[in-house]
């Protein structure tokens, strides 16, 4: 059977630098590609060529400034003005590395992408495309890549879903890349130095306006900077002098409010989410076992979801969970496989 001619989606980073290195030594024919996304992400696409030029594979860059930002970006911002802590890398696996970039894929003539994310990808008896963990738990990027499609799914490949982050940099090392050592970035692309807030008031124009902390009773206990600096769950940063400990439980854009309770009020086991994406299944005949994570970091935790609408589930914890965020993304898990997930509301 004839090797798939793929597309290596590279960043300048080392994990998709050894994505390339592992498809070639694998017998693909493989082409190199860079998403320029923001201002000097051309200097990121230089260093994904210096890659591709010593592996001696074509290499592509795909300016994609002006729909990331249209399709990402905006999304992102609207969404924090409405009160929400949305997650900018799942939606832009879905529509941009998982979606414009197949379609600039195609338009090559090749058969799909592959990534340096850390997950699996199975097929299933029934042909169905199956997303696993990482075989590295540690790094294992499941999670962000929960809501996409069968379509979708069928045209990616994930060459490091079984290797740790410490075999990936060997890899790197062995081949000469210069990148090998190159620091994991942590921070949203289109915010490196991780000031949310300052970026929010940079794309609005100005500060966005002061309101009452309260509490649930409804007591005024201080003014707040603009509902975009705070997020469910926050207790740091207040600029509150308290006789006791107060948290962020809920932000209300509607009255332009931060609303403080106690830790104990921060718990609920039950949470609904809409915009949902199942990979095993197509819908979720009756409730189902499984565990789930409300945010990338935490521990998946036992739970049973059920769907209650044509977009939109329940998930039921077994136990309490922490500051449950809406705009963040739920994600259900069978064992090791990603069942799917979606919006909290």
């Amino acid at each position: 059977m004839e090797k798939q001619k793929l597309l290596a989606a590279m960043s300048g980073g080392v994990d998709s630098a050894v994505t390339a290195l592992l498809l070639e030594r694998n017998g693909y024919t493989v082409e190199g590609g860079t998403l320029v996304l923001r201002e000097g992400g051309e200097s990121e696409a230089e260093e994904a060529r210096a890659v591709a030029d010593r592996l001696g594979i074509p290499h592509h860059t795909f300016d994609l400034r002006e729909e990331f930002h249209r399709l990402v970006i905006c999304p992102f911002i609207e969404a924090y003005e409405a009160g929400k802590t949305p997650n900018p890398c799942v939606l832009c696996n879905r529509t941009v590395k998982f979606g414009l970039l197949l379609d600039c894929t195609a338009d090559l003539g090749l058969d799909g992408v592959a990534t340096g994310h850390y997950a699996r990808l199975e097929r299933s008896p029934g042909g169905r495309y199956l997303l696993r963990r990482a075989a590295d738990l540690t790094k294992d990027q499941s999670y962000m890549l929960y809501s996409l499609s069968q379509a979708q799914l069928s045209r990616s490949r994930f060459p490091l879903g079984e290797f740790s982050k410490t075999e990936v940099r060997e890899l790197a090392a062995e081949a000469g890349f210069t990148n090998a050592r190159k620091r994991d970035s942590q921070d949203i692309c289109f915010i490196p130095d991780g000031d949310y807030g300052g970026f929010l008031e940079r794309a609005h124009g100005g500060a966005y306006p002061a309101g009452d902390f309260r509490t649930i009773d409804g007591q005024v206990l201080g003014r707040h900077r603009g509902l975009i600096h705070y997020t469910v769950g926050q207790r740091k940063g207040l600029g509150l002098a308290l006789p006791a400990p107060l948290y962020v439980c809920e932000k209300n854009v509607a009255e332009n409010s931060v609303i403080l309770s106690d830790n104990a009020a921060l718990f609920t086991r039950t949470l609904t989410a809409d915009g949902i994406n199942f990979i095993p299944f197509d819908h979720l005949e009756q409730p189902l076992r499984v565990t789930a994570k409300v945010r990338y970091a935490q521990a998946a935790q036992p739970a049973t979801v059920e769907q209650i609408g044509e977009d939109r589930i329940r998930v039921t914890f077994d136990e309490a969970q922490r500051a449950i965020a809406p705009g963040q993304s739920v994600v259900l898990y069978d064992g090791d496989y990603v069942v799917g997930g979606g919006i909290i509301l």
